[in-house]
């Protein structure tokens, strides 16, 4: 597994805030094709959804389950898994294909979703 992949999948786990926004370039581009209207683009928009997220799911748990690398590119199976404040069981599941430059993220197409 690439060392971003890891640096952020522990990041997540951890709930450390600071080190998950490290993982990602200042212009990191996030694109959703399933749900493009919440494509984003900048580091500080990763920094407000996961505050957000770690404050509504505060034991959120984050799982690489498979992992292929092509050059710059990773692409991963993620399986994220914890209670919301209110009690109900969150479940998500999906791929992510990341480019990165160096350890950090520039790019993503991002198709993680909640599971029925």
């Amino acid at each position: 597994m690439s060392t971003f992949l890891d640096d952020l999948q522990k990041a997540i786990s951890a709930h450390d805030l600071e080190a998950l926004v490290s993982c990602f370039a200042e212009d990191y581009r996030c694109d959703m094709p399933t749900h493009p209207a919440r494509s984003f683009v900048g580091q500080e928009v990763v920094r407000s959804n996961w505050a957000g997220l770690f404050a509504r799911v505060p034991d959120i748990e984050a799982r690489v389950l498979r992992a292929v690398e092509d050059g710059d590119v990773s692409w991963s199976e993620w399986e994220m898994s914890g209670t919301a404040v209110d009690g109900t069981p969150q479940l998500t599941r999906g791929v992510v294909i990341v480019r990165t430059e160096g350890d950090r993220a520039s790019q993503a197409n991002f198709y993680l979703d909640p599971v029925d």
